[in-house]
């Protein structure tokens, strides 16, 4: 109780001073109160020489949920999904290295890398058989990691994943093919904008200072987003010879209008996993969790409890 009373204070006190926080200042505020309200607190672990920020919760001795982020995003993105099941679940969501406020080095940061990164990280902190859950390229490494540690996992939810070649191109692998920049990368301010309408159906509201401070963010990291988006191309792992190594039951999630990645890939995947299920959510985009983040937890739980 008391933990909602300051939450809601903080709340009206950002609302409120909105215009005189800095976007800084109002971002940090906000995001405290997403990290309240989800339960969740944030930690970082030495691993392999790499420092790496995570948000924990939830009871310790409980089974673990083990949120992976896509490219170009970071911890954040499961927030509003998280506080769902951190009541229930030992809930961790870590900033992968290049992103978010992990380390950044000048190392490879193909899926391939960044599987066993993972898997470091999860011996690291004594995690023991978690459910994994990735969205994009998170997703992708979610289920590569399931397919080369097929006994050390519970569960595998993939978000609209990629590593796989769809039958029907996405827009933005079209735009790619034509000589267009890539749409998840930020090179000028108004690109944000742009950004948060070919990711999201719905976007999710955000304030103007908010949206120029992300904007800014989102161009100072484009060197690196663009070095590991090259990286990803050029040392690219496809899911279909892996998806048939997953042993555990595997939940599939797609926004039926995702531009970035077609959902069309379901028809390749759901023949080669053993135990799958599949849901497609109607008018939604690229990422689930945060355009629709109860909808999304809903099904989610619905598969745990199926298990």
């Amino acid at each position: 109780m008391k933990k909602l009373a300051i939450g809601i204070t903080l709340l009206l006190a950002c609302a409120a001073g909105t215009l005189y926080f800095s976007p800084t200042a109002l971002l940090t505020s906000v995001q405290f109160i997403e990290r309240q309200r989800a339960g969740l607190s944030s930690h970082e672990v030495k691993v392999d020489g790499l420092t790496i920020h995570y948000y924990e919760g939830g009871p310790r001795d409980g089974e673990t949920l083990l949120m992976i982020h896509g490219f170009g995003a970071n911890r954040d993105n499961w927030l509003r999904f998280a506080r769902h099941f951190s009541q229930q679940y030992r809930v961790i969501a870590l900033d992968l290295p290049g992103f978010g406020e992990s380390d950044k080095p000048d190392v490879n940061y193909d899926v391939a890398s960044q599987t066993e990164r993972l898997h470091a990280f999860v011996q690291a902190l004594g995690i023991s058989k978690p459910h994994l859950i990735g969205n994009s390229m998170g997703g992708h490494i979610a289920a590569l990691y399931a397919a080369r540690y097929p006994e050390q996992v519970t569960s595998v939810a993939l978000l609209n994943n990629s590593g796989i070649l769809s039958p029907r191109k996405s827009e933005m692998f079209a735009m790619l093919e034509n000589g267009k920049p890539n749409p998840l990368v930020v090179r000028k301010a108004e690109d944000f904008d742009a950004l948060m309408r070919f990711v999201f159906v719905n976007p999710p509201p955000l304030p103007e200072s908010l949206k120029r401070h992300f904007a800014e963010q989102s161009m100072a990291n484009q060197q690196q987003y663009d070095r590991i988006f090259v990286q990803l191309r050029e040392r690219y792992v496809p899911l279909e010879p892996e998806l048939p190594k997953i042993q555990v039951p595997t939940l599939v999630l797609w926004g039926d209008q995702d531009r970035v990645l077609d959902v069309s890939s379901i028809g390749v995947m759901k023949p080669l996993l053993k135990k799958p299920t599949i849901v497609v959510m109607k008018d939604c985009g690229h990422a689930p969790m945060l355009e629709r983040p109860e909808e999304t937890a809903q099904h989610y739980q619905a598969f745990l409890d199926s298990l």
